[in-house]
């Protein structure tokens, strides 16, 4: 057991007094599964008044709880040449248009074929404020999102990316396709995010979740689905997803929050990070790039008739100067 600074403190009041301290730490923590904050208790890394706790102590009025989450293990990062999307590059940072069905970085189960193995690749300065697995990543896109992702090269940059993502001057715009007609022509989701406390393998909106907004807006109406510009005011994960789910209009393909037994003729779901704005971390200045969805997505949404859409993507791509390699 560590004795560093803990990751996570609480002091319990009377209205928490009584509960079991797993069933608590499973609220108070809801980034974490159930099963990781058992193995924590199991480990000795969770402390009640300086001592190690056990999952079926009852809490009483004054009980300290610290938490201290021990570092990832190593993992080698295996450099790999892949065929990577490159939008724009210099000494600090890269933007890349991610396929769909690329994992950004290293986990149990990917440890091959992900982004990190192909920025490695490509080039090794990268930021390692996020570790080995996680060298550069500033932000994250699902495995099966495509679209726009920033990725710091050194430290400095890093520490300003996140920066501009934590006050919330970074911009980022998706094109999403839902089942349903959405009737506002715009609308803004303030629902918090946090895992699903019946299911710890998806993210659900609850009350106790972390503060998380999405902003909508209707391109086009066609059939029985609607197509939305997403502009997301907080980067919780799976938020444009669950957010969708929760209004009753879940992202067409998604395998985790929409239709169950949904007939596809296309791969993966129709969510695309298609414009990312940001300030160069160095100089300061205004920075936008553009991605053009998918082929499968511009084929869904010119079978569909979405008109509005593709006027708008074909005029901010004709127009912006980012895409030059």
């Amino acid at each position: 057991m560590t004795q560093n600074k803990p990751d996570h403190e609480f002091t319990i009041d009377e209205n928490e007094a009584g509960q079991r301290a797993d069933a608590y730490l499973v609220k108070a923590m809801p980034d974490l599964s159930r099963t990781r904050i058992q193995n924590l208790l199991k480990n000795g890394d969770i402390l009640i008044n300086q001592i190690p706790a056990k999952s079926s102590m009852k809490l009483e009025a004054g009980d300290v709880i610290r938490c201290i989450i021990p570092e990832p293990e190593t993992l080698q990062v295996k450099a790999e040449s892949m065929d990577l999307d490159y939008v724009y590059e210099d000494s600090d940072i890269l933007v890349i248009n991610k396929a769909q069905g690329v994992v950004v970085h290293p986990a149990a189960g990917n440890r091959e074929g992900t982004l990190v193995g192909g920025l490695l690749h490509h080039c090794e300065d990268l930021s390692g404020i996020n570790g080995i697995m996680r060298p550069g990543i500033v932000h994250r896109l699902d495995k099966d999102t495509s679209g726009l992702l920033v990725v710091a090269k050194n430290d400095l940059a890093h520490h300003a990316l996140a920066a501009q993502i934590q006050n919330r001057s970074m911009k980022r715009d998706y094109i999403a396709l839902v089942h349903g007609i959405v009737g506002e022509s715009a609308g803004i989701v303030d629902v918090p995010i946090g895992r699903d406390p019946k299911d710890r393998q998806r993210m659900a909106g609850i009350e106790n979740g972390k503060p998380a907004v999405t902003h909508y807006r209707v391109l086009d109406r066609a059939g029985q689905q609607t197509v939305l510009l997403c502009s997301l005011e907080t980067g919780r994960t799976h938020q444009i997803r669950v957010h969708m789910a929760y209004l009753g209009y879940p992202v067409v393909g998604d395998p985790k929050y929409g239709r169950r037994k949904e007939a596809l003729t296309w791969p993966g779901q129709a969510l695309h990070a298609w414009h990312l704005h940001l300030q160069h971390p160095r100089t300061g200045e205004p920075l936008d790039f553009y991605a053009e969805p998918p082929a499968f997505f511009l084929g869904v949404l010119k079978d569909i008739g979405a008109d509005n859409t593709l006027a708008m993507l074909q005029g901010k791509l004709k127009d912006s100067a980012s895409l030059t390699k």
